[in-house]
C-alpha cells in the first residue's frame, strides 16, 4: 500500500512578503534584501548581490527579473521556469572581483533544490558584467 502524504505538493511560486526571511541566505528580511532589487527600487551594487537576488527570483519564479538581469548577448528570448523545481538553499563558495570598482566578476555557488521530490545540488561558477552601471548575468559553468 502506498503511503500518502498529507502535505500538499507545492507547485506555486513561494509567496514572499517584505517581512519574509530572504531566500538568498543573508540575515535580512526580503523587503530589505533581494526584494528591493526585484521591485526595481534599487540595482544590485555587486555581482554577489545580483547572484543572490537572481537565486531569490528563481525561488519566487520571477522570470521577468531573471530576464531583465541577463546580459543581452546571452539572454534567451523567453524563460520558462519548471513548476516542479523548489529551491531550498544557497551557499556562496567564492567570488572574484564583482565589486563597485570592477566591470566583471564571478560568483561560485551551490544551490540546493528538490525537483519533483528528488533532492539535488547545482554547483556553478557564474560570470557577471557591469553594463551602464548595472550588474548583469552573462553565463555559467557547471562544476562537479
Amino acid at each position: 500500500m502506498a503511503r500518502r502524504s498529507s502535505r500538499p505538493r507545492r507547485t506555486a511560486a513561494l509567496a514572499l512578503t517584505d517581512v519574509s526571511p530572504c531566500p538568498c541566505g543573508l540575515p535580512a528580511v526580503y523587503g530589505e534584501c533581494c526584494g528591493r532589487f526585484h521591485s526595481g527600487a534599487e540595482r544590485a551594487p555587486t555581482a554577489e548581490l545580483l547572484m543572490r537576488s537572481r537565486y531569490s527570483a528563481f525561488v519566487a519564479r520571477d522570470a521577468a527579473y531573471l530576464l531583465g538581469t541577463w546580459h543581452p548577448a546571452t539572454r534567451p528570448a523567453r524563460l520558462e521556469l519548471d513548476p516542479g523545481m523548489e529551491w531550498s538553499g544557497l551557499e556562496i563558495v567564492d567570488t572574484t572581483d564583482g565589486s563597485l570598482f570592477h566591470t566583471a566578476g564571478t560568483v561560485t555557488f551551490k544551490a540546493r533544490y528538490r525537483h519533483h521530490g528528488n533532492r539535488g545540488e547545482l554547483c556553478e561558477r557564474s560570470s557577471f558584467e557591469r553594463v551602464d552601471g548595472a550588474w548583469l548575468y552573462v553565463d555559467g559553468t557547471f562544476l562537479e
